[in-house]
């Protein structure tokens, strides 16, 4: 940006021109050639990083690369056996930490079984495997990163070299708590990148968040409960908070004991955070109550879309007047299994539509002319693109907000973990509509395809809550932006964070509160009933005495 002299400078140019002589006027041109030279003043932050890997790098990465192009300096700390976080960047210089056992091979194991078990139908006997399924991962990958953990922190030199580095900020994703307990050791200002912490949503751990209107993850709920829904809802809220106290926090109760003074857990840590940028907003969310240091940044990693490649454009133009249907199950997900996969191939070749299909595995029998198999898409220029219809996806937060950025309805098949949640709050607002993996034939995938084609009030919904995600006075990336470097500025914001973490739950629940007040209440309850019995008491004496 220009600065106010040099504006100043070229608006009075034509004035200064008239009455100076060559030799200041060819002054005036260097004087404001060097003004426009001079870079404006960055406080450029050493920012440390401890990122997750798979989708959540995405997000991560994407943030990253804008606060590099502002001037910070990035150390990221990286898995040796990681997916997608490269070793050498452009971006960051990298510190490589080598885990004893590598998660993609576990993930993959635990995807494949997690569908087998949702192909098998609802029934209280699946929901039990699948919860005990999730809770053995969860153990196992705590445990991992929590071994992780302690290496990391019993290496002097890594440890001397956070230190000597002098890192204004750490920067973190919460799925895991290694990069808390490191943050707690160094003493650095933290911010987090979030929407998931160790124990769920992250909401639950830091806002109020009462069980009668606010949906647990995974009860598959909406904030309009009944009596038998609210008590689904405390059900799966019991269950999460059973996961945190005795499979989760367990795991890191070594490191915090021996590395932390005065110990810590893995909820004070959250609540300790200066900053949460929080990859949600309430054009997507249910309403909420929420607290001051929460930064809503839902859709970030949003933009406009870029021309396809040539072949890619040739493609979708010929689809013609139909337009096209974008179909991906994210990063983890490369193919489905087969019988289903066979039945959506079908519906698609009956359709005048074209179709992208991102499909990795056996390439099913049953496609037609009109489908287009690749093993890699431009999602968001795709969704940006006037010829798309509906995207067909698993209902990622990532995807979910892009279809919202660009308007597209969704039709979701969830998977695991939060795609449910997220794909329910579309379905809620007329923007979507959801399969599940165990209904999912040629029949249910045909009708669910067209509902979404045919009944434009899908796309009305969708292109509205586009249009109230876009009116905002700040854009969410730059709103990311202005509170990393705001830590960094003011060396926290403590100022934001709420105390009641430090108070125990008898206090913040006001129980001790409540106890005086019932203590008082019948103390003079019981005074008020002895006085009346005394004062009865004694005027009965006084009536058989006189009878006497």
């Amino acid at each position: 940006m220009l600065s106010d002299k040099v504006i100043y400078v070229f608006i009075s140019l034509p004035d200064i021109l008239g009455t100076m002589s060559l030799h200041r006027v060819c002054g005036v041109f260097v004087f404001s050639l060097c003004l426009i030279s001079i870079p404006p003043h960055c406080h450029g932050g050493n920012i440390l990083v401890f990122p997750f890997d798979g989708s959540h790098w995405i997000n991560m990465k994407i943030l990253l690369e804008e606060l590099h192009a502002r001037g910070h300096n990035l150390t990221v700390i990286r898995d040796a056996n990681s997916w997608y976080i490269p070793e050498k960047s452009p971006l960051y210089t990298s510190i490589t930490l080598h885990p004893k056992e590598g998660l993609e091979d576990m993930f993959a194991e635990f995807i494949q079984e997690h569908m087998k078990m949702q192909r098998q139908g609802a029934s209280l006997l699946t929901f039990f495997r699948l919860t005990m399924h999730f809770t053995h991962l969860l153990s196992h990958v705590h445990s991992v990163w929590a071994d992780a953990t302690i290496e990391m922190l019993a290496d002097q030199n890594m440890m001397k070299s956070f230190t000597d580095s002098k890192y204004d900020l750490f920067l973190t994703y919460p799925g895991f708590s290694s990069g808390l307990v490191l943050a707690k050791y160094l003493k650095l200002p933290v911010v987090l990148n979030v929407r998931w912490v160790t124990s769920g949503e992250g909401h639950f751990v830091l806002a109020p968040s009462p069980l009668s209107y606010i949906p647990v993850p995974q009860s598959g709920l909406t904030d309009k409960m009944n009596f038998i829904q609210r008590v689904k809802n405390m059900l799966f809220h019991s269950i999460a908070l059973f996961q945190l106290k005795f499979v989760v926090g367990p795991c890191y109760e070594i490191p915090c004991k021996k590395y932390i003074e005065g110990g810590c857990d893995t909820i004070s840590l959250l609540q300790d955070a200066d900053i949460w940028l929080f990859r949600s907003d309430f054009v997507f969310d249910f309403p909420r109550p929420t607290m001051p240091n929460i930064v809503y940044i839902g859709g970030f990693q949003c933009k406009p879309a870029q021309p396809l490649p040539a072949d890619l454009e040739d493609f979708v133009q010929s689809a013609g007047e139909h337009g096209v249907i974008i179909m991906t199950l994210g990063t983890l997900i490369d193919a489905l299994p087969k019988e289903v996969a066979n039945e959506i191939g079908s519906v698609f070749a009956k359709l005048p539509q074209k179709v992208i299909w991102r499909h990795k595995g056996e390439r099913p029998s049953t496609l037609g002319n009109n489908t287009l198999i690749v093993d890699w898409m431009p999602q968001k220029d795709l969704l940006g693109h006037p010829q798309t219809r509906v995207f067909v996806a698993h209902g990622g937060t990532n995807g979910v907000q892009e279809a919202i950025y660009h308007g597209v309805p969704v039709l979701g098949i969830p998977l695991f973990f939060d795609q449910y949640d997220n794909l329910l709050r579309l379905q809620e607002r007329g923007a979507g509509k959801i399969l599940q993996l165990a209904d999912v034939n040629g029949n249910t995938f045909e009708q669910g395809i067209r509902e979404l084609l045919y009944q434009e009030s899908y796309r009305q919904n969708m292109q509205r809550m586009s249009r109230l995600h876009r009116d905002q006075p700040m854009a969410p990336m730059d709103q990311a932006v202005f509170w990393v470097e705001y830590v960094i500025r003011h060396k926290g914001a403590p100022h934001l964070r709420t105390e009641a973490y430090k108070m125990p739950w008898y206090s913040y629940y006001c129980v001790d509160v409540l106890l005086l007040l019932l203590t008082a209440v019948t103390v003079l309850l019981m005074s008020t009933v002895a006085i009346f019995r005394f004062l009865c008491c004694r005027r009965q004496r006084k009536t058989k005495s006189k009878q006497k």
